[in-house]
């Protein structure tokens, strides 16, 4: 089987996070490592954009996370986590945190993306003209860049796609250049 049947069977064909029944997708939760059950939600296409685009937010259709949020699949628990954070504002999702528990590395998970940290805490990790990048962003390098510990060459104008950010040193980003994982340093790369 392939994933999104593995996924449609595991919701029964609806979102895993509102219930919708239409225009239904497999969406990843960054960061991740590999594509698979352990990682990935089946979601409807109102939940994927306002969780890709802060811009598109509608607070009210999150009211949905009181259900999902108490899912079996750490991945849907992760990604109302993080939601029930952009809408604090709200007021009625403190509630629903203050409710919600989370192992240690599922936490670390969820707050991979800042979602949950104070704003004074957050790393920032941007490109060399200053632009800011997420995780889930396509780069491209500036300069060839030798990489430490073989003798590949990452050569200028290589496009990086759905790059993580160091959640330790907002100068390091990750990605696959000729499908090797490889760190890259933030100065030497331009967002796309």
């Amino acid at each position: 089987m392939n994933l999104e049947k593995d996924l449609q069977e595991r919701s029964k064909h609806s979102c895993e996070l509102c219930k919708a029944t239409e225009n239904l997708n497999v969406y990843t939760v960054q960061p991740s490592k590999k594509v698979d059950l352990t990682d990935s939600i089946y979601a409807c296409e109102t939940c994927t954009s306002q969780i890709e685009d802060s811009d598109l937010m509608n607070p009210n259709h999150w009211r949905c996370l009181n259900d999902s949020m108490w899912s079996e699949f750490l991945p849907v628990q992760v990604v109302a986590w993080r939601m029930l954070n952009r809408v604090l504002s709200s007021g009625w999702s403190q509630d629903l945190l203050d409710m919600m528990y989370l192992d240690e590395e599922p936490l670390e998970w969820a707050k991979a993306l800042g979602d949950g940290v104070e704003e004074g805490t957050k790393l920032i990790h941007r490109d060399v003209n200053g632009v800011i990048l997420e995780a889930g962003d396509s780069v491209v390098l500036i300069k060839d860049l030798k990489v430490k510990g073989s003798s590949m060459i990452a050569k200028q104008g290589t496009a990086v796609r759905r790059i993580s950010l160091d959640h330790e040193n907002e100068t390091y980003i990750e990605g696959k250049v000729d499908g090797k994982h490889i760190v890259i340093i933030t100065q030497y790369v331009k967002k796309l």
